[in-house]
């Protein structure tokens, strides 16, 4: 047996990011004596968490970070790019600068709040770190335009919303280095939903069976969680649980300074670059883009290999979605400190007339307060991929909504004359500031509703849907034998939406529901595509001979069209 050495399982230094001073007191040091040596400790007051964990959620629900933003505007000057992910990038760059004046976030879904802490050896709490950030979050989520997503189980079945986003996901653990170091985050569902894992065997520990596994899974991964993504793949790990949890920091480039070669006495977590640029390039070649055809479906990609025992090999993916909403905060004997976001987004803009030329084209204008047999014909003479300019009347109901939509035709009654009568918007607002008809409000991910497609349509209903991501085989039937379409706005630029394209607001049905509710909005050059329509024609649609079939264009595996 060897001798006994020791490293942790991902040994990543801590990074060399820019970061400001909070002026946040309660730091102080003491000095006392401990078994007869004399030591100096940092001492951090319960106040002091609370305020960092409240500015902390301010800053990256209106904030991003510079690399992010820079990564969107490379995607505007890139020749090679689809119009279609130049539009889209166009359109989150135009979200961050109306994200950053603070009055609305920049995803309607704010997320759940994410604290993964670590503190020194020489740092004395009171030991309910945990509750003083909680309540930090309680302030943040109260304060600010944000959304309550956090349902609490009264039962097996049954739920109900905290109304205060609490609880959190805080954990606490321990590092040699003196201060108290915090990864803040906030998750959606939308990305959440897109963690895998997979358990595997050592046959996949082949260079071109790894990559055509990962073709598959990614592939899977599909649009609705608001790509471009920032993508995190994780093989190995001594648990199921281990191997999650470094995807979710790998997708948040928390742990890229982990070394690029293993040590066959310790085990410790490697990162593997020229791996990551294969993958990389996999994805640039699927076709899916910056969510409506193109070569943009990630920013960029990390790759980790942990150990595992030898009878296991999970693998998890994990992605960071358009709102990539986090930050590295730090408490020392100097105070506190938060990572510098970029508050001026405006920079990373293109001219006027280019970000004209990216918003020009064939555009079709729908009239939504036409009769729905006037919009559907409409919308029958346009084809999947057509870009589309939505103006008039919609309503909106998503999850709890629809189960309760379907127990009213299980009672053997009539659907609501609204739900035929106008298209539905699959989406919940954040809070509405003064003065302003809406909150953030962008489309939630459309597949969630997918079971319920074909019973609402078969009645008349929800035969115009609009929401974001791709649809599943049973919705395309379903629209082919009804007359429906799904059209796909896109995913992520929810303050933009609220800022220039949702006129009113107001709550139509269900009002105990609260974001849940059914609501009836008006909007203006509200931007959509059609993805399903009622030939059976699906924009993500794939073909084993052609890959990915993007509207009239056919995309081989390797990237190349025919």
């Amino acid at each position: 047996m060897p001798e006994f050495r020791y490293s942790p399982i991902l040994p990543a230094g801590r990074a060399d990011i820019p970061m400001r001073r909070l002026d946040i007191g309660g730091v102080s040091t003491a000095v006392a004596e401990v078994a007869g040596t004399e030591r100096e400790f940092l001492t951090i007051a319960p106040s002091t968490f609370a305020e960092l964990a409240a500015t902390a959620f301010k800053e990256i629900s209106h904030y991003l970070r510079s690399d992010h933003l820079t990564s969107l505007r490379s995607i505007l000057d890139d020749p090679a790019a689809s119009a279609n992910d130049q539009f889209v990038a166009l359109d989150l760059l135009k979200n961050a600068v109306v994200s950053a004046g603070e009055v609305l976030p920049m995803c309607q879904d704010t997320g759940t709040a994410i604290i993964s802490a670590k503190r020194g050896p020489n740092v004395l709490t009171d030991g309910r770190d945990a509750e003083h950030l909680s309540r930090g979050i309680h302030s943040a989520f109260a304060d600010l335009n944000l959304r309550y997503s956090q349902l609490a189980p009264l039962g097996l079945f049954e739920e109900q919303n905290t109304g205060t986003n609490l609880p959190a996901q805080i954990e606490i653990g321990l590092d040699p280095e003196e201060d108290y170091e915090l990864l803040f985050m906030a998750k959606g569902g939308g990305s959440a939903n897109k963690s895998f894992l997979y358990q595997e065997t050592k046959s996949i520990l082949d260079e071109q069976r790894m990559l055509d596994f990962l073709a598959e899974k990614i592939s899977a991964l599909g649009t609705a969680a608001c790509p471009p993504y920032h993508l995190a793949v994780v093989i190995g790990g001594t648990s199921a649980e281990a191997a999650l949890k470094t995807a979710k920091l790998a997708s948040a480039h928390y742990i890229d300074d982990l070394p690029a070669a293993g040590d066959p006495a310790t085990g410790h977590g490697i990162r593997d670059r020229e791996f990551e640029e294969k993958v990389f390039e996999l994805t640039q070649n699927l076709g899916f883009g910056a969510q409506f055809g193109g070569k943009y479906f990630c920013h960029d990609v990390r790759v980790i290999r942990l150990p595992r025992h030898n009878g296991s090999l999970p693998v998890a993916l994990a992605v960071s979605c358009s709102a990539d909403r986090q930050l590295v905060a730090r408490i020392s004997r100097d105070g506190v400190f938060i990572e510098q976001l970029e508050h001026d987004p405006a920079r990373f803009l293109p001219a006027a007339g280019t970000a004209e030329e990216i918003e020009s084209g064939e555009v079709t204008r729908i009239d939504l307060d036409r009769p729905m047999d006037h919009i559907r014909a409409a919308l029958s003479r346009r084809g999947v991929g057509d870009r589309l300019s939505l103006t008039g009347t919609m309503i909106v109901a998503r999850d709890i909504a629809h189960a309760r939509l379907r127990e009213i035709l299980e009672r053997g009654e009539e659907l609501p004359a609204y739900f035929r009568d106008h298209p539905v918007y699959y989406a919940g607002p954040a809070k509405t500031p003064e003065g302003m008809p809406s909150g953030s409000f962008g489309p939630t991910t459309a597949s969630r509703m997918d079971t319920y497609v074909r019973g609402f349509q078969q009645t008349g209903a929800s035969l115009v849907m609009l929401a974001k991501g791709n649809r599943s085989q049973q919705v395309t039937d379903s629209c082919a034998e009804f007359g429906g379409f799904y059209l796909g706005s896109v995913g992520g630029p929810a303050a933009r939406l609220a800022a220039d394209c949702i006129k009113d607001v107001e709550v139509l049905d269900m009002a105990d529901l609260g974001m849940e509710s059914v609501w009836r909005i008006r909007v203006e050059d509200f931007p959509a595509f059609i993805v399903v329509d009622d030939k059976g024609h699906d924009f993500f649609a794939r073909s084993p001979d052609t890959g990915l079939l993007l509207g009239r264009t056919r995309t081989r595996a390797d990237g190349t069209t025919i």
